[in-house]
């Protein structure tokens, strides 16, 4: 099995966060996003996963080291691809051509989601979705009553199917997916300016191959702040028992309502945390009241009364009381 996980995008919904890291690898629940959803493919999947490829733009050697370390985390060969315009997804997936080959899933690195179900691997393909109240907003696919897609429609005008495809789809061979995208992008097939992955999929139906939905129980976006400060809840309150909080690390009037993830070396005084914090670590909080927020790493934070917040890495802050988007390196007084 094959992973390719398409991420050039520059996440501007997410700054100021991006300024400094890509929004893959923000981290949520103490593990960048991307991270996260590799190892759940590989929980869904139940195979040995032999390779993961990232589709990037220009990100730079620490990112990239940071992505094969996501790779070989679970086993995986990691390697690096890079889509240099923002030409689609088909365009994106075909960066990494030289892998759709065989099995091969392909993940969209901006959704996370939970799930309880085995790939039906006598279909060709099996494409992930979750029922929206607006699918105007999605590509969507249409279903018959053998639980077959019949047509895949990106961002529908008037109402279609309410099945929203999250962004994750598995092809029992790889090569015809090549087949099709390569065929979008030889005869500049483009759906409003771009070369769309949906194309190809009603291509591959057209000529007989058999997709199925694979539905999720949640799905997790993680495209803006307030997105991702409640995918941040959603882990940390689904796997409880990954980020048990030893209390007795924290004293002097600390209290700490779990559900929180709690990095190395933080240190926290006179100050009640939680529920549906993370904490990055080496980062001090004194005198604070925080819940439902994300704070990273080597931060400095005293004062503050916060909620549905971000606040990034090397922060310097000092009295607040207020909903917070602070990207890295800040300071306010």
């Amino acid at each position: 099995m094959k992973v390719i996980v398409p991420m050039a995008g520059m996440g501007k919904r997410m700054r100021p966060h991006t300024l400094t890291v890509p929004k893959p690898l923000l981290p949520v629940a103490g593990k960048p996003i991307v991270h996260w959803l590799i190892e759940d493919i590989a929980r869904v999947c139940r195979d040995r996963i032999e390779e993961v490829a990232f589709v990037i733009g220009d990100f730079g050697a620490e990112t990239e080291q940071k992505l094969l370390e996501v790779a070989e985390s679970i086993g995986a060969k990691g390697k690096i691809f890079y889509q240099d315009e923002p030409l689609g997804t088909a365009h994106a997936v075909l960066c990494a051509e030289e892998c759709l080959d065989g099995e091969v899933i392909v993940a969209f690195a901006d959704t996370l989601f939970r799930a309880d179900f085995e790939l039906d691997k006598t279909r060709d393909g099996i494409i992930w979705v979750h029922r929206v109240e607006d699918p105007r907003m999605f590509g969507v696919v249409k279903i018959d009553e053998g639980n077959n897609i019949t047509d895949f429609v990106e961002k529908p005008a008037e109402f279609v199917s309410d099945l929203a495809i999250i962004g994750i789809y598995y092809f029992r061979d790889g090569a015809n997916l090549k087949k099709e995208l390569r065929y979008l992008l030889d005869n500049d097939i483009r759906e409003k300016g771009e070369y769309q992955l949906t194309n190809a999929l009603e291509n591959m139906k057209n000529k007989g191959l058999r997709f199925a939905p694979g539905a999720v129980e949640e799905w997790w976006d993680c495209g803006n702040k307030d997105a991702t400060v409640f995918t941040n809840q959603r882990l940390l309150a689904t796997r409880q028992d990954q980020f048990a909080v030893d209390k007795t690390r924290f004293n002097g009037g600390t209290e700490i309502i779990e559900p929180c993830f709690i990095g190395a070396n933080v240190q926290i005084k006179g100050s009640r945390i939680g529920p549906y914090v993370s904490i990055g670590d080496n980062t001090v909080l004194e005198n604070c009241v925080v819940d439902n927020s994300i704070i990273q790493s080597h931060s400095s934070i005293r004062n503050l009364k916060c909620t549905n917040s971000i606040i990034g890495n090397h922060v310097r802050l000092d009295g607040s009381s207020h909903e917070l988007s602070i990207g890295d390196y800040s300071t306010q007084n």
